[in-house]
C-alpha cells in the first residue's frame, strides 16, 4: 500500500487531515470547518442564537472563535462570560476624593462643600452665594456652563444624556455598557438589561447568574434503548470538540485523536481538571525580572521603578533620571547621583531650597573679618579702610599710613637712572596697579599704574587744563628672549638712594617675538628678533609754567625732556641694564641669547637656562601675583622678611606657571601665622593673641576682642566660643556682649551653631518665616505671582521645591493668545491637611469668588492630573497661612488651537490616562511632558515621532490611548 498522505499525493483541502486507507486514502475537515474534505470551509460560531457562547462581542478566527469583553469589564477564567473591573483599586481611579466602582465604569464623588469638576476627578469647594456655577443649587447633574446672559446651562458628561428637565443626565449604553453586565438596550428612562440564554437575571437587574446543567436525562419508563445512548455518545462526542464552546478550555484548545487538549498562555497554568487556567504569580520567582519592583496582575505582571528611576522599553529595567537634563533643575551647578540629584553653588552662594543660589553676606559674620570695612559684592565681598589707613596684603587688616598723600605727591610710575662704571642702568618702579598677562611663550605685557584715557584735569583758580602726554616707543633687539624673570637688584642698594629721573602715571610694556607688535599681542613665529614696545603717559609739568611760557609751551618743553629720556632708555635697553621694579624685587625685560658655541640641554616645562643648568622659572608672578580670585586663600607672595604692603597684581598664567604659584603659595601659607596668632605683618615669627582675645583666622596683624569685659579660658583663643560667656547660647541666639544675654536671631537671620556671638544673614533675596531660625534652610524665597501669558509656561509656589514660606500670597494671571484655551497638568502638589485648609491653591476666571471655578485644592495630592481650563483666561491663586509648610507645587501649562478642545478633553478626561502607574509617571516626567505638550498643542505633530521614539518614551498602552483617539479625531473617514 501506497501512503499517499505521507508523500504529499493527495488532493485534501489545506483545512483538512488526510487520513491513509488500505486502497486509497481519506479527506476530513478539520474541526471548525466544513465540507467533505477536499473543500473546506470555515464554521463561523459566532452566527447562531448564543453568540457563540460569547456575553459580550464573539470574534469568529479561523477553525475557532474568540470572545472580548467591552471597556471596563475583564475575560472570566472560562473565556466567555465578561466580569466587572473595580478601577478603584487601582490608584483610587484617580479620584481626589472618593472613587465608586459601578458595573462596567466607576465615577468620582466629593466629600460634603465641594463638587466634581468638569474634569470628572477633582473637587471644587461650593460657595454660598449667587446663583451661579459655583452655587451649590445650580442644580446641574454633571455639568454646569454659565451661558452669556448671566444664567446657567448643564451639560452631561460622555455616554449620558441631557434629560428633558434639562438639569438631569441620564445614563446610556455608550458609558460602561449601560451598567449592564451582559447585554444592553437603551430606552427613554435609562438602560434595559439582559442576559445571555446560558444565563438568568440577578435581581439587582445588571448582573448576571450561570444556570445550573442538568446532570441526568431522563428517559420515558427509566429505560435507555441503544439509539438513545449511541445519541447521547454522539452528542457528547460532538461536544468535546474546540469546535464548540473552545471544547472548555478556559483559553487554547487543540483537537487530538484522544479528544480535546486544553492549554493555557504565558501567565497562566493548567490545573487538575484539564480545562481551567489559573493565573501565575511571576513575582514569586526572581521578583519576576524586575529590577525594582513587581506588582502582579491576571495573566501578567507589572514593573516599577524607584523614585527617580524611569521604566525601560522592556518594561522591567530601570534607568537613573537624569535631572540634571531639565531645564530649571539647579541655579548653578547640577550632580547627578543614581535616583537623585545633588546641586552645588559657585563661590560666594549658598544652596537654599534645594536648588537655589543666593549670594552669601559674608559681611554678616564677624564683618567678614574686615578690621574696619566690610562691603558684600555678589559673590564676593571687599574690607576696607578708614583714610589714613591702607589695606594690608592679606585683604582685611588695614595698616596706618603717615597721613593723606596730595593728589600731586599720588603714588606714580617712578623712573630711576644712574651712572654706573661709565654707563647708565635704568629701572622702572611699579608701586601700584601692577597688572602681567602671559601671551606666547616668549611674549608678555606688563602694566603699571592708571591710564587717564586723555581725562582733562581741572586746576582751581585759573581753570587751567593739565593735559596727559601719551608717548609711544619700541626698541628692537637683535636676538634674544622675552622674559620676566626675578633676578638681582642694582648693587646701588635701595631705590630711595638712586634719583629720579622721570614719573609717570602709566606705563604699558609689551614685549614680544618675530614682528613689531603695538597693543595687545597676537600669536607670533619663532624669531631671534625681539620687540619691546613702551607706552607711556605722563602729565605736564606744572613747574614748566611760568608768566613767560603757557601750557603749551611747558607741554613742549616736557616732551623735549622725555625725549632725552628716552635716548637713555634705549642704550639701558640694548645693554641689558634696564630692570622692572614691583614690591622691591627686580626683574629683567628681556635677556639676550647664549652664544651658538655653548652648549644647551633642553629644558622642561617650567624651566629655564641659567648658564649650563635647568631651573625652575620663577617669574615676576611666582612672588607678587595676587589672586583676585579665590577670596579665602592667602594670596601674598611676598616674603616673610619684608614687611611691606603688596601692589595690585593680577596675572593671566598657563598651567605650568599656575601650579608653579601654588607650590610658592604653599610655602607662604605655612609661614603665616596660624589663627590664635598674630604678627605685626601676619608672618612668623608670632606672638599668641592675649587673655580676652581670639582670631579665627591666619595671616593676621590684630586680634579681636571678645568684648564685654570677657576674658578668655587661655591665651592664643581661636574662637569666640573661647570667651567665658556667662550664658551658653543655644541655636538660633546670639551672644549679645553689652547685656551679657542670649539674643533670638531676627527674622531674615539663622544660626545653626552654640554658643556665637552673630547671626548670619540669609543668601540673596531670601528671608526666614520667624525669628530665632536655626539653619539655612528655613531661608525662603517669597518671590512669586505674575502676568503669563506665553504658549508656555510654570506655575510654580515660592522657594520651590523647597519649602514655601509662611503667610505668603501669590496670584498669576494667564492670558492665552487669541483663539487659545489653556490646558494644566499638575503632577502633583504638597499641601498639609493639619491646617484644616489654611493653605490652597485655587484656578478660576477672575478674582471673583463666584466666578468659574476650574480647580481647587487645600491637600497633598501625589497622583496627576491634567483638565482644561472653564473659562479662556485664569486668575491663579496660592496663600498660606502661618502654620505648617510643605513642598508646594511645580504646575507646567500649555496653550493650544481652540479647535481640538474636543479631542483635548476626551484624552484628559478619559480615566486610563491616571489608572495606570505607569501613566502617571509620564505626567510628572518633564521630558515627556514636553513631547506630550507637543501633541496636545499641535495633534498632528503626534505623526512626526517615528515608531522607534514612540517606543522609547512611552510606554505601548498610552501610545494605544493615544493613537486611538488622535487618529479617530484627524481621520475620521480614513
Amino acid at each position: 500500500d501506497v501512503d499517499e498522505c505521507a508523500l504529499g499525493l493527495d488532493d485534501c483541502h489545506s483545512d483538512a487531515i488526510c487520513q491513509n486507507t488500505s486502497k486509497l486514502y481519506k479527506c476530513m475537515c478539520k474541526v471548525g470547518y466544513t465540507g467533505e474534505g477536499k473543500k473546506c470551509e470555515d464554521i463561523d460560531e459566532c452566527d447562531n442564537d448564543f453568540n457563540g457562547g460569547c456575553v459580550h462581542e464573539c470574534f469568529n478566527i479561523p477553525g475557532n472563535y474568540r470572545c472580548t469583553c467591552y471597556d471596563g469589564f475583564m475575560l472570566a477564567h472560562d473565556g466567555h462570560n465578561c466580569l466587572d473591573t473595580d478601577e478603584c483599586m487601582f490608584n483610587n481611579g484617580g479620584c481626589q476624593h472618593v472613587c465608586v466602582n459601578t458595573v462596567g465604569s466607576y465615577e468620582c464623588r466629593c466629600k460634603e462643600g465641594f463638587f466634581l469638576s468638569d474634569n470628572q476627578h477633582t473637587c471644587i469647594h461650593r460657595s454660598e452665594e449667587g446663583m451661579s456655577c459655583m452655587n451649590k443649587d445650580h442644580g446641574c447633574a454633571h455639568i454646569c456652563r454659565e451661558t452669556p446672559k448671566g444664567g446657567v446651562a448643564c451639560e452631561c458628561r460622555p455616554g449620558f444624556e441631557l434629560s428633558k428637565n434639562q438639569r438631569s443626565c441620564i445614563l446610556t449604553c455608550n458609558h460602561g455598557n449601560g451598567g449592564c453586565q451582559h447585554t444592553c438596550d437603551d430606552a427613554d428612562d435609562g438602560p434595559i438589561c439582559g442576559c445571555h440564554p446560558k444565563y438568568i437575571m440577578h435581581v439587582d437587574g445588571k448582573t448576571c447568574l450561570e444556570k445550573e446543567e442538568t446532570a441526568v436525562e431522563i428517559s420515558e419508563g427509566n429505560t435507555t434503548t441503544g439509539a438513545d445512548v449511541d445519541k447521547r455518545v454522539k452528542r457528547r462526542l460532538l461536544m468535546e470538540t474546540c469546535a464548540v464552546n473552545n471544547g472548555g478550555c478556559d483559553r487554547t484548545c487543540k483537537d487530538t485523536s484522544t479528544g480535546v487538549h486544553c492549554s493555557c498562555p504565558v501567565g497562566f497554568t493548567l490545573q487538575f481538571d484539564g480545562k481551567t487556567c489559573k493565573d501565575i504569580d511571576e513575582c514569586q520567582s526572581n521578583n519576576g525580572g524586575c529590577d525594582h519592583f513587581c506588582k502582579n496582575t491576571v495573566g501578567s505582571f507589572d514593573c516599577s521603578c524607584r523614585k527617580g528611576f524611569k521604566l525601560l522599553t522592556d518594561e522591567k529595567s530601570c534607568q537613573d533620571i537624569d535631572e540634571c537634563s531639565f531645564e530649571r533643575t539647579c541655579d548653578h551647578t547640577c550632580i547627578n547621583h543614581p535616583g537623585t540629584f545633588e546641586c552645588t553653588c559657585n563661590k560666594g552662594y549658598a544652596l537654599y531650597g534645594f536648588t537655589h543660589c543666593g549670594d552669601i553676606n559674608e559681611c554678616s559674620v564677624n564683618n567678614g573679618g574686615c578690621q574696619q570695612l566690610c562691603v558684600n559684592t555678589l559673590g564676593d565681598y571687599e574690607c576696607l579702610c578708614h583714610s589714613n589707613y591702607k589695606l594690608h596684603w592679606n585683604k582685611k587688616d588695614c595698616v596706618e599710613t603717615k597721613g593723606p598723600l596730595p593728589d600731586s605727591m599720588a603714588p606714580k610710575v617712578l623712573l630711576h637712572c644712574i651712572k654706573s662704571r661709565g654707563s647708565d642702568r635704568c629701572f622702572l618702579s611699579c608701586s601700584s596697579d601692577v597688572q602681567v598677562f602671559s601671551g606666547t611663550q616668549d611674549a608678555y605685557t606688563l602694566t603699571c599704574g592708571r591710564s587717564s584715557q586723555l581725562k582733562k584735569k581741572q586746576q582751581n583758580a585759573n581753570a587751567s587744563i593739565w593735559l596727559a602726554i601719551k608717548i609711544s616707543v619700541t626698541f628692537k633687539l637683535n636676538e634674544g628672549k622675552c622674559s620676566l624673570k626675578k633676578t638681582e637688584m642694582f648693587q646701588e642698594g635701595l631705590e630711595q638712594m638712586i634719583p629720579v629721573m622721570e614719573s609717570f602715571h602709566y606705563v604699558n610694556l609689551t614685549c614680544s617675538s618675530g614682528k613689531k607688535v603695538h597693543g595687545a599681542l597676537s600669536r607670533l613665529t619663532a624669531t631671534r628678533e625681539i620687540y619691546i614696545t613702551a607706552d607711556f603717559e605722563l602729565e605736564t609739568s606744572q613747574k614748566e609754567v611760568t608768566d613767560t611760557c603757557d601750557v603749551r609751551c611747558a607741554r613742549k618743553k616736557t616732551e623735549k625732556r622725555f625725549r632725552k629720556t628716552i635716548r637713555t632708555l634705549r642704550k639701558t635697553v640694548s645693554r641689558d641694564q634696564f630692570r622692572i621694579r614691583v614690591s622691591g624685587m627686580d626683574h629683567e625685560v628681556a635677556r639676550k641669547s647664549l652664544k651658538l658655541s655653548e652648549p644647551q640641554q633642553s629644558c622642561g616645562a617650567g624651566q629655564m637656562h641659567v648658564g649650563n643648568r635647568c631651573v625652575l622659572r620663577l617669574n615676576l608672578c611666582a612672588f607678587t601675583c595676587v589672586s583676585v580670585q579665590n577670596k579665602n586663600k592667602s594670596n601674598a607672595k611676598t616674603p616673610p622678611n619684608q614687611n611691606q604692603t603688596m601692589p595690585n597684581l593680577t596675572c593671566d598664567l598657563n598651567e605650568g606657571e599656575k601650579r608653579l604659584i601654588e607650590g610658592s603659595r604653599e610655602q607662604v601659607v605655612s609661614n603665616q601665622c596660624s589663627p590664635g596668632e598674630y604678627s605685626p605683618d601676619g608672618f612668623k615669627p608670632c606672638l599668641p593673641c592675649p587673655l580676652g582675645t581670639y582670631q579665627p583666622e591666619a595671616g593676621r596683624v590684630s586680634c579681636f576682642p571678645c568684648g564685654g569685659g570677657l576674658t578668655t579660658r587661655h591665651s592664643s583663643a581661636a574662637l569666640f566660643q573661647d570667651c567665658e560667656t556667662k550664658v551658653q547660647c543655644s541655636p538660633g541666639h546670639f551672644y549679645n556682649t553689652t547685656t551679657h544675654r542670649c539674643i533670638r536671631c531676627t527674622v531674615g537671620t539663622y544660626q545653626p551653631e552654640f554658643g556665637q556671638n552673630y547671626c548670619i544673614s540669609c543668601p540673596g533675596n531670601t528671608t526666614t518665616d520667624f525669628d530665632g531660625s536655626t539653619n539655612i534652610t528655613q531661608c525662603k524665597n517669597r518671590q512669586c505671582g505674575g502676568e503669563l501669558g506665553d504658549y508656555t509656561g510654570y506655575i510654580e509656589s515660592p522657594n520651590y521645591p523647597g519649602d514655601y514660606p509662611a503667610n505668603t500670597e501669590c496670584t498669576w494671571n494667564i492670558n492665552p493668545p487669541p483663539k487659545r484655551r489653556i490646558l494644566i497638568v499638575v503632577p502633583e502638589i504638597f499641601l498639609p491637611i493639619e491646617d484644616e485648609c489654611g493653605d490652597y491653591l485655587v484656578m478660576r476666571k477672575s478674582s471673583s469668588s463666584n466666578s468659574v471655578t476650574t480647580y481647587e485644592t487645600c491637600q497633598t495630592y501625589e497622583r496627576p492630573i491634567a483638565f482644561t481650563s472653564r473659562s479662556k483666561k485664569l486668575w491663579i491663586q496660592f496663600k498660606s497661612n502661618e502654620g505648617n509648610s510643605a513642598k508646594g507645587f511645580q504646575v507646567p501649562y500649555v496653550t493650544y488651537d481652540e479647535d481640538y478642545q474636543e479631542l483635548i478633553e476626551d484624552i484628559v478626561r478619559d480615566g486610563r490616562l491616571y489608572a495606570s502607574e505607569n501613566h502617571q509617571e509620564i505626567l510628572k516626567d518633564k521630558k515627556l511632558i514636553k513631547a506630550l505638550f507637543d501633541v496636545l498643542v499641535h495633534p498632528q505633530n503626534y505623526f512626526k515621532y517615528t515608531a522607534q521614539e514612540s517606543r522609547e518614551m512611552f510606554p505601548r498602552s498610552f501610545i494605544r490611548l493615544l493613537r486611538s483617539k488622535v487618529s479617530r479625531f484627524l481621520r475620521p473617514y480614513k
